[in-house]
């Protein structure tokens, strides 16, 4: 089938397809909106986008980071992986200590559970099917206090709080059934150590002594710094795909096609108005506009979240659109530009595909329980 293949396509240059898909794309924006005004309008959207959404973002990651790190510093990462050190086994078939990975994750990003998972302490406690399952555990929590500081920020707090329910019962599904997939194909991982080594005979590394100031100094400074690297990674995404995104899915001024920012086609409404009672009954959403979120955060939850000021403005968000965005937000995570390079860091590359299964049913399911544990609590 292959060669059949190749002697029918082979002949087209790798570069045609790409052409045709980007003229074809922009070559319909650019027939809506006419020519000038597209691209006046990308340029200006980024442009907004970057001034009032990405250094407010980055804002974000500042403060949260320098407080993250603060945590580390004297033990208060310590104690919150104790306190949820024995939900790990019955909820999550992982050791204890994977709790350690959660509370990182939550504190910065997805990749913290890798850095992490090279520790030889840390890897040794898991089998190699937990061990893999690290990268949809930690996906799962990835970026978790950047968006409920979002979404509290927007006058949301009540309902970040449920979404975060939704995350934390979207990432059992998520994580147990990437087990699931990876004993399916390799059942003997269920008894081979992630790592050849005993946790117990490893020293503890010894810390400087340095002064009570000097501790909180350092770890605010060096926690505020990794803020501004995770505040600068996320402008691509952002720029890139929200504005797109909301080329695709904002529709033009009362004015018309002016060329300003944040004008459209309402394409991706369009297309959700044809199955929009599926999204109304699964997620609540009674506007087709609001599923532009979880499709950005399928790719980058920084970009998903420079959605929600012009939701907000638009009037299209309530608290339980602010619940779902929270639960599959932080569940997904931008999982889609991740999985594929932690896994490969793990040395896993070839179960990529299942990772990426297990973890779009665990984001649907979070946001499905988000939706209707904000509906119940509503009618208490």
């Amino acid at each position: 089938m292959k060669s059949v293949s190749k002697r029918a396509f082979g002949w087209i240059p790798k570069g045609i397809p790409c052409l045709i898909i980007v003229i074809g794309l922009f070559g319909y924006i650019g027939s809506v909106m006419g020519v000038p005004n597209m691209l006046n309008t990308i340029m200006k959207t980024a442009h907004d986008l970057l001034l009032n959404t990405v250094f407010y973002l980055m804002g974000i990651c500042v403060i949260t980071g320098a407080i993250g790190k603060l945590f580390v510093e004297f033990g208060v990462v310590s104690l919150l992986e104790q306190i949820l050190r024995p939900l790990m086994r019955p909820l999550f078939n992982l050791p204890g200590v994977a709790s350690l990975g959660a509370v990182m994750t939550f504190l910065s990003d997805n990749p913290a559970i890798i850095s992490l998972s090279q520790d030889k302490r840390f890897s040794s406690y898991f089998k190699k099917y937990q061990f893999i399952s690290l990268t949809n555990f930690g996906t799962a929590f990835g970026m978790g206090l950047l968006v409920i500081v979002f979404m509290v920020g927007q006058g949301f707090g009540f309902p970040a709080l449920i979404g975060l329910v939704g995350a934390f019962c979207g990432c059992i599904v998520s994580t147990r059934l990437m087990q699931y997939f990876v004993l399916k194909s390799y059942p003997q991982y269920a008894i081979e150590n992630a790592t050849e080594i005993d946790p117990t005979t490893v020293a503890e590394e010894k810390k400087e002594e340095t002064t009570l100031f000097l501790r909180i100094l350092n770890s605010l400074l060096d926690g505020g710094k990794t803020g501004v690297d995770v505040g600068i990674a996320i402008i691509p995404g952002v720029l890139v795909i929200s504005s797109l995104v909301m080329i695709l899915t904002f529709g033009p001024s009362a004015e018309g096609y002016t060329g300003g920012a944040y004008q459209g086609i309402e394409l991706l409404p369009w297309l959700a108005n044809k199955i929009g009672v599926v999204f109304q009954y699964l997620f609540g959403f009674n506007d087709p506009h609001l599923v532009a979120f979880p499709i950005t955060a399928l790719g980058a939850v920084g970009a998903a979240l420079s959605l929600i000021p012009g939701f907000l403005k638009e009037g299209w968000v309530d608290g339980n659109a602010v619940a779902v965005f929270t639960a599959i937000g932080m569940c997904w995570s931008g999982y889609l530009s991740t999985h594929t390079a932690m896994l490969d860091s793990l040395g896993y590359r070839e179960l990529t595909s299942k990772a990426i299964i297990a973890h779009t049913i665990g984001g649907l399911a979070a946001a499905i329980i988000a939706h209707w544990l904000f509906v119940l609590i509503s009618l208490l």
